[in-house]
């Protein structure tokens, strides 16, 4: 019986561990420019990876969130590894979030997204800061600086989305895409335990299509561990009408 038990676990681990974090896998196609611009005013989400200097924006069709264009980050400051004190020149990494008053049309950077830093979690670190922002003119001390016209298109799918309803637009910002090849890679950075409590947020997405809910308990990242639908029916419908399109 121990044998066959053996057996069974060697069997098991790695499907577990793989059901876990998710293997690198190719950035998927966005779509299509037709597609994309029906989805103006859909709620949105957007991810940063900061090694790969990339900005995702995601649209929500039925319950899922999809690929609705990458931009390549212009400028930011201070290498890998969260925003700790102000005057650190270091651009945030973690889970924010953005309510309409924070859009700044009228920024002296042209136009600008304040993350919203610090959050619950920097705070509870004891971090400083603030006016850590997304925004154009490709200048950044600690912010994620854009071109102007990937600011515009940035701007007004997060500016259509909060106005047509969407309480707050999720913003996850991650030091490089998360896999268990880059983590390994990064293994001796001291910021690597931080990095292990983010991973779980892009392996959710990874998996669910949807933002992971994220809290903050005894100063640590906690995330949801199953997806939330809503109307699964009139999600389904949706989603074929606007798949029609593509």
């Amino acid at each position: 019986m121990g044998r066959i038990a053996l057996l069974f676990a060697m069997i098991l681990m790695p499907a577990i561990s793989m059901a876990i974090t998710p293997e690198p896998v190719e950035p998927l196609a966005p779509v299509s420019k037709e597609l994309k611009k029906q989805l103006l005013g859909t709620p949105v989400f957007l991810q940063i990876f900061k090694e790969e200097r990339t900005l995702e924006l995601y649209g929500k069709i039925g319950n899922e969130y999809r690929l609705l264009d990458s931009y390549r980050i212009c400028n930011f400051s201070g290498g890998l590894g969260p925003k700790r004190r102000e005057g650190d020149f270091k651009s945030p990494e973690g889970f924010y979030s953005v309510r309409l008053k924070q859009l700044k049309p009228d920024s002296r950077f042209y136009r600008a997204i304040n993350i919203g830093f610090p959050n619950q979690y920097d705070r509870e670190q004891g971090y400083s800061g603030n006016y850590l922002m997304i925004h154009g003119d490709c200048v950044s001390i600690g912010c994620y600086a854009m071109t102007n016209a990937y600011m515009d298109e940035i701007f007004s799918y997060v500016n259509a989305a909060l106005r047509n309803g969407q309480p707050q637009v999720d913003i996850a910002i991650y030091p490089f895409r998360m896999t268990e090849s880059n983590l390994q890679r990064h293994r001796n950075s001291v910021y690597a335990s931080f990095w292990r409590e983010l991973q779980p947020g892009y392996a959710y997405f990874q998996r669910y299509h949807q933002p992971p809910g994220v809290s903050v308990n005894a100063g640590k990242y906690v995330m949801n561990s199953s997806p939330v639908v809503t109307n699964p029916d009139a999600a389904s419908k949706s989603f074929l009408a606007l798949t029609k399109a593509e």
